[in-house]
């Protein structure tokens, strides 16, 4: 059975390594094992009867409703152009200094990555725009592909992050069975909430080691990160805050919602793909009074929602409620008369259709790889692979510790090869339960897992951000100069996993201060 559980996990690896879905490959190469287990009797089919349980959990899990709201608001960002002015604006802004645009870049970056926390389009973006000019004006190419290829993965650790509301639903599950496990038969639960507070001071902290790294290329190798804009190409206060306060708004209305306790990951998702189709009706038709409204109604109903009971099945409805409830029914009316014309003006300009299509094949994606996520981790539990991978973890020499490096060592070398959604959902089950057991904390876990996860976008060869750079990078950048430039920033990553080794506090203060819970 042992052999048969490394012989499922090596087969699904080499399908994968040859370019054959996930999806297809997870559920193909798990669906054969299964069968050829039930042939030698080494597997029980009561397993294989539990997947319609898991995939019904999977329909009505309300956490992965989040996914397709993130995905359609990082898609209509880069498609109304957004994302493209802030840049521009942005790298006007530090483009006069040495390293500038470097640290323009990466403050995008990090701007994209909390309104929206989607890898490719960012990527694609920043490439797009800012390495022709850094490469044109005399940026050394590996600085310029490594900057633009790590400032796109901070959409990874950066909350609202896919990767951590993913991971924040597994490591859930992970720790309600370790829990179950210890003989704890009521157990805590741990929210995407709550890791979204984990990594919000660690990916900041990453923020800033970026940009430090930008201003030591500037201090030591002044030549090969020179200022791009000259003084006369200064822009005004008033259009870096036309571009920047929109997004940072966006920001506050998602995650601060979420980490104040206002709503949940899918309720703050929900309003956040609203604010973006405003955003981006207000981009396309500057100055739509209709549009300008809608955004000021949401604002005024969170207002009336923090001061008012406006529920309409309560017994007892006083005079001032049922004032506050007839004007919040107004603001929705603008709220919906907002959003009609800024969904018009994104269908004529043919920007709907594009981020809709996007959404629903990425979504689509994303769904059926966890179905066949589960029917792998099905019979690899049947095979009884999970109790190997403990016992090989539980006896390793050096302690807990030891555990834990391996497990982190082992991730990092499959994000070589893998992609994060084929880690997060085949090798995170089977490992995090282990962990968890040994006393390690969830949201510390999850925050360093994240971060690890992060890195599988960015190793070569097989990393996606590298894909998505080498696809609009020009001739003249080689694809062994976009590799180079990369490493030094899977070394700061990796650092910062060994800063949260021997600083743990850094991601479980907040969360402790948030949601009191640890």
């Amino acid at each position: 059975m042992e052999i048969m559980a490394l012989s499922m996990f090596a087969a699904s690896c080499l399908m994968l390594l040859t370019g054959y879905p996930v999806a297809i490959t997870l559920g193909g190469v798990s669906f054969l094992f299964g069968l050829l287990g039930l042939f030698t009797g080494h597997f029980d089919f009561a397993f294989l009867i539990a997947l319609p349980q898991r995939i019904f959990g999977v329909m009505t899990n309300e956490v992965l409703v989040a996914v397709p709201l993130f995905i359609f608001m990082g898609t209509m960002l880069e498609r109304s152009k957004i994302a493209e002015e802030l840049l521009e604006n942005m790298g006007r802004l530090f483009g006069t200094l040495r390293g500038g645009l470097g640290i323009s870049v990466v403050i995008v970056g990090a701007l994209l990555a909390a309104s929206t926390g989607i890898v490719g389009a960012t990527v694609v973006t920043m490439g797009m725009l800012s390495l022709p000019t850094m490469l044109k004006r005399g940026y050394n190419p590996e600085l310029a592909a490594g900057t633009i290829s790590a400032a796109g993965t901070l959409g990874q650790i950066i909350p609202p992050s896919i990767v951590l509301i993913l991971l924040g639903d597994v490591v859930a599950n992970a720790y309600q069975k370790a829990q179950v496990e210890m003989g704890i038969f009521a157990p805590e639960t741990v929210s995407v909430g709550e890791l979204f507070a984990g990594a919000l001071i660690p990916g900041l902290m990453l923020v800033g080691l970026y940009i430090l790294y930008q201003i030591f290329w500037a201090l030591f190798r002044p030549e090969s990160s020179p200022a791009v804009f000259d003084e006369d190409e200064t822009i005004s206060l008033g259009q870096i805050l036309k571009s920047l306060l929109p997004p940072i708004v966006l920001i506050f209305a998602v995650l601060g919602s979420i980490l104040v306790g206002v709503a949940t990951p899918t309720e703050a998702a929900a309003v956040g793909a609203i604010g973006t189709i405003l955003l981006a009706g207000d981009q396309i038709k500057q100055g739509s009074k209709r549009v300008r409204l809608a955004a000021l109604a949401i604002f005024a109903l969170f207002v009336m929602a923090q001061n008012f009971d406006l529920r309409t099945g309560i017994d007892v409805i006083t005079f001032t409620n049922m004032m506050a409830i007839i004007v919040s029914i107004i603001f929705c009316g603008v709220i919906i008369l907002g959003l009609g014309t800024s969904l018009q003006q994104c269908w004529r300009q043919g920007v709907l259709t594009e981020v809709m299509q996007t959404t629903t094949r990425v979504t689509s994606m994303v769904f059926v790889i966890l179905i066949g996520a589960a029917l792998f981790s099905l019979v690899f539990r049947g095979l009884e692979g999970d109790e190997m991978v403990h016992e090989f973890l539980v006896n390793l020499p050096g302690g807990e510790m030891a555990v834990l490096a391996s497990v982190m060592l082992i991730m990092f070398l499959l994000g070589f090869f893998l992609d994060f959604i084929e880690i997060t959902f085949v090798v995170v089950p089977i490992v995090a339960p282990v962990l968890l057991v040994m006393g390690f904390d969830p949201v510390w876990l999850g925050v360093m897992m994240a971060i690890n996860l992060q890195t599988s976008f960015l190793t070569p060869p097989f990393g996606f951000a590298l894909f998505y750079l080498r696809g609009v990078a020009p001739d003249s950048l080689k694809t062994s100069q976009i590799y180079r430039g990369v490493i030094p920033f899977v070394i700061i990553q990796i650092l910062m996993l060994f800063v949260l080794v021997m600083f743990p506090e850094i991601s479980t203060w907040l969360p402790d201060r948030l949601f009191n819970k640890y």
